[in-house]
Order: structure tokens, then sequence, then C-alpha cells
């Protein structure tokens, strides 16, 4: 059975997250994207737990659940900030559950390490070695995943307070991890340039914030829908079944490149490098972004394809494609109802940006619309990187009303 899987994302218990975040809210965007499994997110907050186990249905001994059609797998994001060896680190991770039995006994373990009922995504002084010691002890059916593993300021491999090697973090038990999240900021193709990530799945997930937002990246599984098949399969990084990912061009993720962004400067690597990781305006360090990151650690070129690689699709939202199309903001009604008109006519967001093809897209969505998703899949667009927690920006139509950025200099990736 072919399935999408968005494993992260957070409830409205998580600071900065919508309030419609809720399980009805969720599993009705999760129709309009496509998306067959969703994460739950937050399953270390005591309310948020209530509200899942008042509206979540166990799929038989599956080790997953279900809202009307759509299925949930319990999921949680954990913030550890700790010392070890004399510096500080900080690193998220997410955790994946089969039940509510074990979810029961990893919140009353991680209630022992500090207050998981203050934000829907704890910060607790866990290091990552610690961490996995006690979800592991609980048991070997949890899933433990490095989550957006490049950020700069919360990952295992950040610029600003990370490792430069997975088993620093988390020492014998690196080995009971096998599968990775890669974060916005970056897609496969530059996590290949790192040799030793080759033995783990690349996973790419949401982390939404609001229900529009999910599956914004996700996974495509060709398995039986179950908790232990996913977790085989992660584990084996068997590409019959693990068939690809759906990215962010990294571009437009918040920390693709290095800069300050209140000094409105976007370097590329090579350009903080001449400047010596200065800013040119404050004379502060820069923010190094993942592009930067991910150079540090390499040792191959890009381009490199490792013979168990994953594949992947970028892709642009849906909504912002529509938006750019018709000149307006991505929150207004227009775009709402056409986008609701466009899903309701070709079945879901990842039917028509991916399984879709040109002649059912002309004919069946209007042209300019239609025109913007060729455009995305032939990678025929235009981007201002992302930098120090701004977003990039896209630009589909750009042969039209061009508008001249300093940022559009430098898009070369390497």
């Amino acid at each position: 059975m072919e399935f999408v899987a968005d494993f992260h994302i957070h409830s409205k218990y998580s600071r900065a997250t919508s309030r419609d975040m809720n399980v009805p809210t969720l599993t009705k965007w999760a129709r309009l994207k496509g998306v067959d499994l969703l994460g739950t997110g937050d399953f270390t907050h005591h309310l948020w737990l209530q509200e899942l186990k008042q509206h979540l249905q166990p799929k038989g001994k599956t080790g997953l659940y279900y809202h009307k059609d759509v299925h949930f797998i319990l999921t949680a994001e954990i913030s550890s900030i700790f010392s070890q060896n004399g510096k500080l680190y900080r690193v998220h991770n997410l955790i994946m559950a089969p039940s509510f039995e074990i979810v029961d006994e990893v919140n009353k373990m991680l209630s022992s390490h500090g207050n998981i009922a203050s934000d829907g995504r704890p910060i607790l002084g866990m290091s990552c070695l610690s961490l996995a010691q006690e979800l592991f002890g609980i048991s070997k059916d949890i899933m433990l995943v490095p989550a957006h593993i490049w950020t700069p300021w919360f990952s295992v491999f950040g610029s600003k307070s990370g490792f430069d090697r997975l088993e620093d973090a988390y020492g014998k038990y690196t080995k009971e991890i096998t599968a990775l999240e890669t974060g916005l900021s970056s897609d496969p193709a530059m996590n290949w340039m790192v040799s030793c990530l080759d033995q783990y799945s690349l996973i790419s997930n949401s982390d939404s914030h609001s229900p529009s937002r999910i599956a914004r990246e996700a996974n495509v599984f060709d398995c039986e829908l179950s908790y232990w098949e996913i977790m085989k399969v992660l584990k084996t990084k068997d590409k019959s079944k693990f068939l690809y990912t759906l990215e962010f061009f990294p571009e437009e993720g918040k920390y693709h490149y290095d800069g300050h962004r209140n000094c409105q400067v976007c370097f590329h690597p090579d350009q903080t490098r001449k400047n010596n990781g200065v800013c040119p305006k404050c004379k502060k360090p820069l923010t190094k972004g993942v592009l930067y990151r991910v150079q540090e650690l390499a040792d191959r070129e890009y381009g490199h394809k490792p013979d168990n690689a994953v594949g992947f699709k970028s892709l642009v939202p849906l909504d912002e494609i529509i938006a750019e199309a018709k000149g307006l903001g991505k929150q207004s009604k227009a775009v709402s109802t056409q986008y609701l008109d466009s899903v309701y006519n070709a079945g879901s967001e990842f039917n028509i940006m991916v399984k879709m093809s040109l002649e059912e897209l002309f004919s069946r969505l209007p042209e300019r619309i239609a025109e913007g998703i060729k455009r995305v899949r032939d990678k025929n667009i235009e981007m201002i990187p992302g930098h120090d927690g701004e977003y990039g920006v896209i630009k589909i139509f750009k042969d039209e009303k061009k508008e001249e950025k300093p940022q559009d200099q430098q898009l070369t990736l390497f």
C-alpha cells in the first residue's frame, strides 16, 4: 500500500502554534493534503494526551491509531539543553511509540527530569545519551530520531550548539538510531555529501505549527501501514518500500544561507569565509546556516549519490503557487477558495503536485496554476535563500514583474 506520512508536527499546546492544531482539524487537512499517516506530536503534554486518547482509536495491533479515515502515529519532540565536556549543547529529538501504554511510561520517566507540562515541546536537561538510555530501557520498540539535524541553534549537527559526530551525542545507543530528519533547510542531496550518514534513512517532515502546513515535507512508503513495518523499513532502508521524500527546496528554509536578518545580510558560505564569519555591518559573528555546516562535515562533492540512497521530489506548496499565479497573499480568501476548488476537483494536494500528468493538470486546473506546477516540477524557478530564521522566497513566474534584490546575486549551492 502506497501512503504519505508526516511524522513530526506540533499541537495547540506548543509555543507559537495555531489554536486549530486539534485532531478533527488535522484530520480534515490531512485529507486535503493527501496524508495517510500523521504524527500526533506533543504526546508529552497532559492535556493533548487526553485529547488524543479521546479522539484516537487503535488500528488493531498495528501500533497505529486512527480518527475517521486518517491514521496517526504517537510522536513527541524533546528539546535537550545540557552541558557535556564543558560545552553547552541544544538538541531536539523526535520520539515515536507504538502504544499509549508506552507513552505513559515515557512521560513518567521524562517528568522525573523536569516539567513536561509547561509546553508541548518540553525543555529538559537530559543529554542525548541519557535520553536514549532511558527510552530504550522502557522499550526497544521506541524510535528515536534526531530532529532537523542541521538547524543552527537546536540540532545534533547545528553550527551553534551541535556535535560533529552522532557517536559523540548518543554514545553506544547510536546503533539504535535508524533514521535522521533532514529539516526544511537541507535536502537529501546535501546530506549525501556526508558519507557517515549513508547508513541512515533520511526522513522529511513538516514540523508544522498550523494545519495548512502539514506535509510541506513528508515521506512516501509502499508497505503495510503499521508501526512495526515502518520501523523495519527505516532500519533496513528498503528502497522498494521507502519510495521517496517530499522536500522543500532547501533555499526556502529559514536557515539555508548564512547571515543576520536584522542587518539584512545574506551570505553564501563562500562569502562568509571571505569575511571570516563576521557580519560586515554589526561586526558580530554571522549565524552560519545549514549549507555552511554541511560543507564543514562533508567528505564528498555535491552531486554524489550513494547506491542505497532513497530519492526525493522538491516541491512548492500549492497555496504558494496559487498565490503567485494570482498575484495575491497566501492568506487571501481568493487563494483559499482556489486551493479548495483545486483539491476537491483533483483529489488532494499530493495528487496534484506529484501524481497528475501535465495533460490532466491543464485540463482540470486554471492554466496559470497548471503552468506554475509545471515550472516547479521542471525546477524552472528562482530562489532567494532563507537565512538566520527568515524563510527564503521562491519565484515561479520569474519572467514577469521581476524585482532585483541583492540576494539574487548569490544563488549557487556549491
